[in-house]
């Protein structure tokens, strides 16, 4: 049963699967749609999670699913964000309820959930690469099934995308690239590719489909004929409106109205029937058919449950700030203090905290659009010429400009700030936006100061102290709030390389990294355990984990990053090179991909709870306490033996 009543979706309810929904007369697909989009709206208002995208393709996806052989021909969509119509269409709709959640689905298309999800995906730009990579290999055993990849303007910015544009253009695979031109990516895009759609979205050129022997008209067309292979014919000299395409290889179609059905089935019919690269320019609007997302589809990208009547609700104003928040007043702060200061973030404005910066400091603010390796990049280039530059960053995000991290800053010896929001477990996005590696991979880089905030005071303080080096710093911090502290007004460095003792007690010292803090002093109070606030990754307090380890019978290291190169393997590290013997318990994140859930779910799952901390501290004092016991069971009969001579 699914969770919406059913009289509202009298057509829907009767498609479990493309093959039913392609059985459909063509005249009622715009009734299907309807029906779809209201399903996803009273979906999406019960459950959260991505909303203003999916409802701009609505009809782009019933297209798509009626014209093409789904699941046999191959179907990718670009980050996914838009993807919650295909999984309603895809024999999903009856799991829709449990979409982020817990052991339900996927808010991105996920290839172990469905057939229907050819690829994994949720990073932006990565879908042109992944479906000529499928179309050069059927190529090569003569599979002539279709591919098909669906990318968004916004996605389109992310260089990966124009490599693989690029690669397609010298390859000529069998291979469709649908620009799904919003006008959008979280937020409005920037840059000149973005004016350039703009241009060709009010072109005076234009291009119709010539498909059954009938013209189709396009309502953002004017008279030049479509251009392609057969039953498709170009027949103005003009230069073509996509010409930056077309000089890569692709021909291209368009633009055509999005949400028109009548206009995209029998164009995609059309192009169904040819071959080669082709890029079809289809222009939608974000938040399509809801007033309240269609008006502002910043806010409407991505919202937690609500009434469709009402709309997204303003929520009261929280008693304590989240990290990103601090974070973004931190930066206005600094920023009204150092001309110097640049604020520089890869579409991440509204997530990241620069809202108000870049209101109240435009010219020192840097949207690189979904480039972060450009970003990173951008960075060194201006610490290089006096700038400090600040880079806002997702953790998960982060991982794709590592070589730029390592080779044009940390290797230069270059002045830059890494803000590295959503560290640790992040929740309902499940394991592609996890910030669960960034401690192991940014302590082995030469040169580079790894801090981790414990509260929001101790985040704007290491933001001041990072941002004073001269050379290249990086403070990470969790989604949403801390533990509540009061955030100070002032700013004051900390001390390099200097943790903070929390609490004195004895037999075992617990080594509490960022946000893990208020779980080890909860535990320590109850095991009348030390309690150290660690603070800094890298360089760490050495001399404290030394007199440590000679005054306590267990070291515990606690952090929300893989146990594997990370915080924990560092203080062994540490250990070892001085050889102090001491029993050791690393606690942290196992080495999988962990899956959806919310961050208390998660760290309960890997043990990180305060129970389970607990239960594991116990469970290794009482085993040493039995290898303890055990030694001097073998060694008394030596003892006796030795009397007895």
């Amino acid at each position: 049963m699914d969770m919406i009543a059913h009289s509202r979706y009298r057509l829907l309810e009767a498609l479990d699967t493309p093959v039913q929904l392609r059985g459909l007369d063509e005249t009622r697909l715009p009734a299907l749609a309807a029906e779809l989009r209201a399903f996803l709206i009273a979906s999406v208002s019960r459950t959260g999670g991505h909303l203003a995208a999916g409802l701009g393709v609505v009809e782009l996806t019933v297209a798509l699913h009626y014209v093409l052989d789904t699941p046999h021909d191959r179907l990718l969509w670009d980050v996914g964000h838009q993807a919650y119509p295909h999984k309603i269409l895809s024999a999903r709709r009856g799991r829709m309820a449990s979409i982020r959640r817990r052991g339900g689905l996927s808010g991105f298309p996920k290839r172990a959930e469905s057939p229907y999800d050819p690829f994994g995906v949720a990073h932006a730009g990565t879908t042109i690469s992944a479906a000529l990579g499928m179309a050069s290999a059927q190529a090569l055993h003569g599979d002539r099934r279709r591919v098909v990849t669906v990318i968004g303007d916004g996605a389109l910015t992310s260089g990966m995308a124009f490599e693989a544009l690029d690669h397609a253009g010298e390859l000529g695979p069998d291979l469709l690239v649908i620009l799904n031109d919003n006008h959008m990516s979280i937020s409005p895009n920037v840059g000149a590719l973005s004016t350039y759609l703009d241009r060709l979205r009010h072109t005076p050129y234009g291009y119709r489909a010539a498909a059954n022997g009938r013209r189709i008209r396009t309502p953002l067309s004017g008279s030049t004929p479509l251009s392609g292979g057969p039953g498709l014919a170009r027949g103005d000299t003009t230069p073509a409106p996509g010409a930056l395409f077309e000089a890569l290889g692709f021909e291209y179609f368009g633009p055509v109205d999005g949400h028109d059905l009548g206009v995209l089935v029998p164009l995609l019919r059309a192009l169904y029937r040819t071959r080669g690269p082709r890029l079809l320019h289809v222009v939608t609007r974000k938040g399509r058919g809801y007033a309240p997302a269609e008006a502002d589809p910043v806010t409407y990208h991505s919202v937690e449950p609500f009434e469709p009547r009402l709309g997204v609700q303003a929520k009261p104003p929280a008693a304590a700030p989240s990290y990103t928040q601090v974070f973004g007043q931190w930066l206005c702060d600094m920023a009204a203090r150092d001309t110097r200061l640049t604020g520089i973030t890869p579409a991440m404005r509204e997530g990241s905290g620069l809202v108000e910066f870049a209101r109240r400091f435009p010219r020192r603010y840097f949207d690189a659009g979904i480039a972060e390796q450009h970003a990173v990049t951008l960075a060194a280039g201006q610490a290089c010429a006096g700038m400090k530059p600040v880079v806002a960053i997702y953790s998960t995000f982060l991982q794709r400009a590592y070589d730029q991290l390592i080779h044009d800053v940390a290797l230069q010896g270059l002045a830059v700030l890494f803000a590295i929001d959503r560290a640790g477990v992040v929740g309902p996005d499940g394991p592609t936006h996890a910030g669960s590696f960034d401690l192991s991979y940014l302590r082995c880089i030469p040169k580079l100061i790894v801090m981790a905030p414990s509260d929001e005071n101790e985040c704007r303080q290491m933001l001041y102290t990072g941002f004073l080096q001269d050379g290249p710093a990086a403070v990470r911090y969790p989604r949403g709030r801390g533990p509540g502290v009061a955030v100070d007004a002032a700013m004051t460095p900390l001390p390099i390389g200097v943790s903070q003792l929390r609490r004195q007690g004895s037999r075992v010292a617990i080594l509490a990294f960022g946000a893990m803090l208020p779980v080890a002093e909860a535990v320590g109070e109850t095991l009348q355990a030390t309690v150290v606030n660690m603070r800094f990754v890298k360089p760490l307090d050495e001399a404290r984990i030394g007199a440590l380890a000679a005054t306590h019978e267990l070291i515990v290291t606690l952090e929300d990053n893989v146990l594997a190169g990370g915080a924990g393997s560092a203080v062994n590290e540490c250990l070892a090179a001085r050889q102090l013997l001491v029993p050791v318990l690393n606690l942290g994140l196992p080495d999988r991909f962990l899956d959806q859930g919310s961050r208390a779910e998660l760290l309960g799952e890997c043990g990180l709870d305060e129970a389970r901390v607990l239960g594991s501290i116990q469970a290794r004092l009482r085993g040493s306490c039995d290898l303890h016991q055990a030694a001097a069971v073998r060694a008394a009969p030596l003892a006796v033996q030795a009397l007895t001579h």
